[in-house]
């Protein structure tokens, strides 16, 4: 029996011990199958809290639906009928004091027409006009290794890009869209600018891809998304799982084999092996010099969550709105504020306003937030939800979670560190197989589908 040892219980090694299992029975193969968390439980950035009639998700709040990968596992483990969906409305962005709707019909922020375009209230007429030369500048020099940034500029102008447009993609992606790739970010988008010679006139005419599902864009459970990592756990019963016990190191055997060594003094052997873990884990683990240079390179940001349930009704917030972005203000220190309860009906048993506060690494603020206490953190909470939706009762209940330098940012060479990490890991650690959000995708579905990935390696490399 060949033994395969997966070092990382979160989304993606959960979904490689899955596949592995799957693909092992299909094919005939006989493996065993160890996961060591160093964790109490199992999900990494994925863990949903139950507080009374509250739902809360501390980590990842939900998987996007564009991408079916997710839908087929989602299927596999059970949990179809346990599928909910995003509510859509209004999202705003809180600037000079005040909430200014984004444009419906936007992408990102990106509008979808000159109507669109015409009519935003974030931009100035000035700022209009200059966007309109998407319509008439090709792309001559621009590929899909260069800055998002750098390119929207180039063709929607600085001030969409600065104030309609960042706020938002530099929300989803934490980071400055001048140190985030095309290619990590929206790949399609010069593609539409290349064929279509316009970055807008291509949105337009793919809208159906962004706006299908009737706005679900979006899915969750009705426990949460742990659900998803509770149906995975069970359907690893012949797995061995081995949590709140780290791993140590990775060591290579003389017969080609590894010996992994854990916090507690065990040591497991493996044939093949998965480090699913984060790079600078997985650095730690290899211990190995010549490894150092693009594990050096690879960069990750940090973010501070706050929930906070008021005993207010969600109904008392603008109408159609699901949150707001914050965009150079003073006087609200968070990045992002979603209205939970409006967004997930799940989220709020009684109908009671849920809001999530996001304060990240790149907020000028966020050194001073990350040094407070959660009670300091839950009072700039009150502040930020006083200020911009003019709620001042105390909440309910709460929720603060710091995440420290957990989200990979995917900075302009992030391709080429990982293409060269690979070629010495196959020189150095033949069968041993890097995986996870530093280096493959950070969504759920991405990392569901690295999983496979890894699985359908490590079963070539048993078979050989």
């Amino acid at each position: 029996m060949k033994k395969a040892v997966i070092i990382g219980g979160g989304i993606t090694g959960l979904s490689a011990a899955y596949y592995l299992q799957k693909k092992a029975r299909e094919s005939g193969q006989d493996v065993s199958i160890t996961i060591v968390e160093a964790s109490e439980r199992l999900g990494g950035k994925i863990r949903t809290v139950h507080d009374g009639t509250f739902t809360m998700e501390t980590g990842a709040d939900s998987i996007v639906t564009r991408k079916s990968n997710a839908a087929e596992l989602i299927e596999e483990v059970g949990l179809k009928d346990e599928v909910v969906y995003n509510a859509t409305g209004i999202s705003y962005i809180y600037t000079d004091g005040t909430l200014k709707q984004i444009p419906k019909d936007a992408v990102f922020g990106i509008p979808l027409s000159i109507e669109s375009l015409a009519t935003t209230g974030l931009v100035s007429a000035e700022g209009k006009v200059e966007a309109l030369k998407d319509f008439y500048t090709p792309n001559e020099t621009f590929t899909k290794d260069d800055s998002v940034g750098d390119f929207l500029e180039a063709f929607l102008g600085k001030e969409l890009v600065e104030k309609q447009i960042a706020p938002v993609l530099s929300g989803v992606y934490s980071g400055k869209l001048s140190e985030l790739t095309i290619a990590s970010t929206l790949p399609y988008l010069i593609d539409y600018k290349n064929e279509y010679g316009s970055i807008i006139k291509g949105l337009n005419a793919n809208k159906a891809k962004f706006q299908s599902g009737s706005g679900k864009k979006f899915l969750s459970f009705r426990q949460g998304v742990s659900q998803l990592i509770d149906a995975l756990e069970q359907k690893l019963g012949q797995a061995e799982i081995i949590k709140g016990v780290a791993a140590e190191a990775v060591n290579p055997l003389a017969d080609g084999r590894y010996e992994i060594t854990l916090m507690d003094g065990r040591a497991l052997e493996a044939d093949v092996v998965s480090i699913a873990t984060l790079s600078v884990a997985a650095q730690k683990l290899l211990r190995n010099e010549r490894l150092d240079e693009e594990f050096n390179q690879f960069k990750h940001s940090s973010l501070i969550s706050v929930y906070m349930a008021f005993d207010v009704p969600d109904e008392e917030l603008p109408a159609d709105g699901t949150g707001f972005i914050t965009a150079g203000s003073e006087d609200v220190k968070c990045n992002a504020c979603t209205w939970t309860s409006r967004k997930w009906e799940h989220t709020s048993g009684d109908g009671r306003l849920l809001v999530r506060l996001f304060y990240k690494s790149m907020n000028p603020h966020y050194d001073t937030l990350a040094a407070m206490t959660e009670n300091e953190l839950l009072q700039i909470g009150m502040e930020d939800i006083q200020a911009s939706l003019g709620i001042a009762s105390k909440p309910l209940t709460y929720n603060v979670t710091k995440w420290h330098e957990v989200m990979p940012n995917y900075h302009i060479t992030h391709r080429q560190i990982v293409e060269s990490l690979e070629a010495k890991m196959t020189e150095l650690y033949p069968n041993v197989a890097l995986a996870g959000c530093s280096y493959y995708g950070v969504g759920i579905p991405d990392c569901i589908a690295n999983g496979e990935d890894t699985a359908a390696k490590m079963l070539e490399w048993i078979a050989e």
